[in-house]
């Protein structure tokens, strides 16, 4: 089944009369190609535990990506991503401050959080896994994102869109980004575990 195939349900059989035979499926072949991000219509970000008792969520403003597509064979798709990281937005001052210091992203040594796909694999008919390497500051690990295929659609400009949102958690620190403080009543003031969340949408290349 294609990389881009929205499944439908089998219809039930009834004593009247057999299921009429499945529809063939839809020929993806011209979503096959290479393709830009949108930002403009899109959102990267993260959301983390703060005090134990409520969630923390940003989003990075500047970031450029790429994406090879292939309808006929999933695990021949690529992406590419660059985030800005001084485009960081908690919705408070003060905080992204501090996250672009030397106690978290160190933006001025380390500008750029990076991701390149090195491979690629259909789930199911809607839910596709793209593993890659994510390098933040210096440091590149392995990471697997989940993501959902949305669809895709010409926009009035006559641009073909593809859309795709998932993500996956991580464990902050192991990209160095340990800083903490305790918490009077037992516990830290940050959660190790960070989730990425991102809402793609992407235009086929002319």
């Amino acid at each position: 089944m294609g990389l881009f195939n929205r499944g439908k349900s089998e219809e039930t059989a009834t004593p009247a009369a057999a299921a009429p035979a499945a529809a063939p499926a839809a020929d993806l072949s011209a979503l096959t190609g290479d393709y830009t991000i949108d930002s403009t219509h899109s959102s990267i970000g993260f959301t983390v535990r703060h005090a134990m008792v409520t969630t923390v969520r940003g989003e990075f403003g500047e970031y450029e990506g790429k994406l090879h597509l292939d309808g006929t064979d999933p695990s021949r798709s690529t992406a590419e991503l660059a985030i800005k990281v001084a485009s960081i937005d908690t919705n408070q001052q003060q905080r992204d401050e501090h996250l672009r210091t030397g106690d978290f992203f160190e933006a001025e040594t380390y500008p750029e959080i990076t991701f390149r796909s090195t491979a690629a694999a259909q789930v199911d008919d809607e839910t596709y896994r793209l593993t890659g390497d994510l390098t933040i500051k210096d440091t590149t690990r392995p990471v697997t994102l989940d993501l959902t295929f949305n669809g895709s659609a010409t926009d009035p400009f006559g641009n073909l869109r593809v859309g795709f949102e998932g993500g996956t958690q991580i464990n902050r620190s192991d990209w160095g980004l340990t800083y903490n403080a305790a918490l009077e009543g037992g516990g830290v003031l940050i959660s190790d575990k960070a989730k990425l969340v991102l809402d793609i949408s992407a235009i086929k290349n002319a």
